[in-house]
């Protein structure tokens, strides 16, 4: 899902390399920024486990949730942000980016289209009710409607049901793995029917209790200022039980969370924009940890016609400088990256994917003379001029400027034209706006450790991307789905990732791990991206 508009949609070890400008042994020399970070970035899935409770913390992020209600198609990043420690889901995503039991003690594939979850009997509801399975089977069915915002992630259901006293059995119309996965995110989500009925419409805005079962409970939301969340009383699952008692979530721009970083005013923050890291690295009293994720900023080219020849887009991905837009848009805290997802999506078979990821071609960190002499040779007979559009962010314009200087290192003509912040966004959803220019840039993740979960997005049905029409690709997107033995999955996975590099509807450009920065004095959360979906605060402590 992209990161900047409303929601759309590795053992440590692999997954670290995979993210390093920060380590030596990985390719590509780091930078000024990233030889500092080299020294002081925690490199993990989690930070260390607290030795103690915490009474009270402050978290930083960078906007205001705009609805607390994970299933409404209004609700932002945020939102997910703070919901993930409040509400619990069918599985649960692990900070390992693997997916581990939640609400259901266990799944189960009774046949190719019989897949079994067994419910837990003695999870309850914040305000003291039951889970029952009535409530599951509600939840699902309202994450299945039309219009919300996991509906997508349902198309191979043809029905659910309960089937004994804690078992819900889904018939699918085909096996699908990554719907299992995709019951690890909000399509997993499970509330209160009576507490989300009895609100209506006004469920998930601050005058509304939630409707969850998790470590942490809704305390207040005051509109343009805070929201809190307590530990949750007698929570069901005490061996995971809060260890910080409140915590209070502000949000506020790039310079002033850094600013309250370092002067110890919040404990805090999952930094969105990781180049402000860059100035939290030198600080002794701040520990900055980078993790595994899936988000990767993208050039995503629409149907506009200047970017319709496949051998330009490889032309440009070629001459493309990554190197140069991490160290200058990212302060080296990126890293330049060659797929459209991270490696935060190597959930299973790590090594096939490694490897598969290290044999692809034509996205070098910085072209060489032999690339550009291989990119004139791909653009040449190319008339049409290429529009990009920014939006006068830092980011989106190195990004643009990067993409016009390499058209320019092989004979194209590009410019930029800029499109209002508020209005950037929508050009997934408004054709219009993507009339306007022939790429677009934006940060892009998936809740889904898996890459067949980012590449069904190459689909010709696909709503994110414009010009990849293959069906063959689209065949293998659907046996992607339906391979439930890893390795078999795995090996059309690596299939799906060449035939995007090959038609590039997206030019990749660099890997955002997730960086998440602390007072060294409380320690924890995951430093992976599972903190979108997994209870991070509830981990939250001192250091002892």
């Amino acid at each position: 899902m992209p990161a900047s508009s409303a929601r759309h949609r590795v053992s440590a070890g692999v997954a670290l390399c995979a993210i390093a400008t920060l380590t030596a042994a990985c390719s590509g020399a780091p930078g000024p920024a990233a030889a500092d970070a080299k020294a002081n970035v925690k490199l993990a899935d989690a930070t260390p486990a607290a030795a103690g409770p915490l009474e009270k913390a402050t978290w930083l992020m960078s906007k205001e949730p705009t609805n607390l209600d994970l299933s409404n198609s209004d609700a932002n990043d945020q939102s997910d942000l703070i919901m993930a420690n409040v509400c619990e889901r069918l599985n649960q995503l692990e900070p390992d980016m693997s997916v581990g039991p939640g609400l259901a003690s266990k799944y189960e594939w009774k046949t190719p289209t019989q897949l079994v979850f067994t419910l837990r009997d003695n999870a309850t509801f914040h305000d003291g009710a039951p889970v029952t399975m009535d409530d599951v089977v509600w939840s699902m069915k309202r994450n299945a409607t039309d219009g919300n915002a996991e509906s997508d992630e349902f198309p191979n259901v043809a029905s659910f049901a309960q089937t004994g006293p804690h078992e819900l059995t889904f018939t699918m119309k085909q096996p699908d793995a990554v719907f299992v996965e995709a019951l690890a995110g909000d399509a997993g989500l499970i509330q209160e029917r009576k507490v989300v009925e009895a609100r209506g419409k006004e469920f998930g805005t601050p005058s509304s209790p939630d409707a969850c079962s998790g470590p942490l409970q809704l305390k207040e939301w005051k509109p343009g200022t805070s929201v809190v969340l307590a530990k949750a009383a007698n929570y069901w699952n005490a061996a995971k039980a809060s260890k910080v008692g409140e915590i209070t979530f502000k949000w506020a721009a790039d310079d002033a969370i850094v600013n309250s970083l370092v002067t110890g005013s919040a404990q805090g923050s999952y930094i969105e924009n990781i180049s402000s890291a860059a100035r939290l690295v030198k600080s002794p009293d701040i520990t900055v940890s980078q993790g595994p994720d899936t988000r990767v900023w993208s050039y995503m080219v629409t149907e506009r016609g200047g970017l319709a020849d496949p051998n330009v887009r490889k032309a440009l991905s070629l001459a493309l400088d990554r190197d140069g837009v991490n160290r200058a848009a990212f302060a080296g805290l990126g890293q330049p990256w060659k797929e459209p997802v991270g490696s935060g999506a190597w959930g299973y078979e790590k090594s096939t994917f490694q490897a598969a990821y290290d044999k692809l071609g034509g996205s070098p960190d910085k072209p060489s003379d032999a690339d550009i002499a291989e990119a004139k040779k791909l653009a040449t007979g190319a008339a049409k001029p290429i529009v990009v559009a920014s939006d006068g962010s830092s980011i989106r314009d190195t990004l643009a400027n990067a993409l016009v200087s390499a058209a320019q290192k092989i004979g194209l003509q590009a410019s930029i034209t800029q499109i209002p912040t508020v209005q950037y966004g929508d050009f997934y959803d408004n054709p219009d706006l993507r009339a306007k220019a022939d790429v677009y840039m934006d940060d892009y993740f998936v809740s889904k450790s898996d890459p067949v979960g980012f590449y069904k997005n190459g689909a010709s049905t696909s709503s994110v991307q414009w010009v990849l029409k293959d069906p063959a690709y689209d065949k293998l997107v659907l046996d992607g789905r339906a391979a439930l033995d890893d390795a078999a999955r795995a090996k059309i996975a690596v299939e799906l990732a060449q035939r995007w590099a090959d038609a590039k509807p997206w030019i990749s450009a660099i890997l955002s791990p997730s960086t998440v920065a602390m007072s060294s004095k409380v320690t924890g959360v995951p430093a992976s991206g599972a903190f979108r979906y997994y209870p991070w605060a509830a981990d939250l402590g001192t250091k002892g």
